[in-house]
């Protein structure tokens, strides 16, 4: 499903609808030489505290990467950044955005070469992203590939990124095992599903609804199960003929924690990347997980250093990069569940807030004519 939302105008509208700054919509102007428009908000708070601001446009710095961005995406630590509860790492730009696809617009000093002015570009962010340009280490840079739309490719690069450093880097997939996958509808989840099934191994999925379970079935997991209405646990254990999955690709966090060790197999790997119920457990949680002699791994990408993102990404595109071109097999794909321009950032916080995209919500930036 793809929703795609223009505004078609040669001007933007500041969206300002905050407790600590009066209410306004008004028309603001294409950003002067030198500035740029960025998502913004003045206090932590709900979407509602979100508008367009004129900010300044950033310059490369040693071995970084200036792009024009095209297109940006929607993680759930936006959202968090934006309610004050996830700053971004030291040094790195306070605007929101992780990922971003655009055009190479300049080249600091010490560049290697590897990019130049024009090439097509995702990028792999730790702040930024929700702007006209955004500077980017180049080894965090991946070529866009052939045929693909930047709004597309937006989708690509924190998703796809996460899902591929968990399953391999953390979680150690093999052929043939078996894999639960969390939120299975969401940018990671349908990344991780096609990634699972890279790696010639079995994934399965938690979801909220069946149209969501359905989506995750077209994606190419092997079965789903509606967390809402049914207990995943026993569905898994009866699905894998009770000797519960390898690994767990976990987002919930605390309230899952009984089924998910309920349904970890001996020896299994059960991995936590997000914590949206919260990080308190209460139970024998210690005895329960020694008894499988299971591992919990956690592992969050944004505060990962320059040289691990860079090994992470240099493995990306050598072994799964060449699979989202045309006539490859497998094929795969970015799933985009919307589309919203630049000033229209409220409704699309709104919209993940409310956990009803399948897929990636893509914000577009204004297109600006010579």
């Amino acid at each position: 499903m793809l929703t795609h939302r223009s505004s078609g105008s040669s001007f933007t509208f500041k969206l300002h609808h905050s407790l600590c700054c009066p209410s306004a919509l008004q028309p603001m102007p294409l950003p002067s030489r030198g500035k740029m428009l960025a998502a913004h908000f003045d206090c932590p708070g709900g979407p509602e505290n979100l508008y367009v601001k004129e900010v300044m446009k950033p310059h490369p710095g040693e071995g970084e990467v200036l792009v024009k961005v095209s297109a940006s995406a929607l993680n759930r630590a936006d959202l968090l950044q934006r309610r004050g509860k996830y700053p971004p790492p030291k040094g790195s730009s306070d605007i929101l955005g992780l990922e971003a696809a655009g055009s190479v617009a300049g080249l600091g000093p010490g560049c290697t070469g590897r990019w130049k002015i024009g090439d097509a570009v995702m990028a792999l962010l730790s702040g930024g992203g929700q702007a006209e340009y955004v500077t980017v280490p180049e080894g965090h840079l991946m070529p866009v590939p052939k045929d693909m739309t930047f709004i597309q490719a937006a989708a690509i690069p924190e998703a796809w990124l996460t899902a591929f450093q968990l399953l391999h880097f953390v979680g150690k997939i093999q052929k043939g095992e078996t894999v639960l996958i969390h939120a299975g509808a969401s940018g990671v989840g349908m990344a991780a599903i096609q990634l699972v099934r890279l790696a010639n191994a079995i994934p399965i999925v938690t979801a909220g609804t069946q149209e969501k379970l359905q989506a995750t079935t077209n994606a190419g997991a092997a079965a789903g199960f509606n967390y809402k209405n049914e207990d995943f646990s026993e569905k898994v254990l009866a699905f894998t003929q009770g000797s519960g999955v390898d690994i767990i690709l976990d987002c919930v966090g605390g309230s899952y924690w009984e089924k998910n060790l309920s349904c970890l197999r001996t020896d299994g790997r059960w991995v936590i990347y997000g914590l949206l119920s919260g990080g308190e457990v209460h139970g024998d949680l210690l005895a329960r997980l020694l008894s499988k002699r299971g591992s919990i791994h956690t592992s969050l990408l944004r505060s990962r250093d320059k040289e691990y993102k860079e090994q992470l990404v240099k493995a990306f595109i050598e072994n799964v990069l060449p699979y989202f071109s045309g006539g490859a097999s497998p094929h795969l794909q970015p799933f985009v569940d919307s589309v919203y321009p630049l000033h229209e950032i409220v409704e699309a916080h709104r919209k993940m807030e409310e956990s009803k995209n399948i897929g990636k919500i893509v914000i577009e930036m204004p297109v600006k004519t010579p």
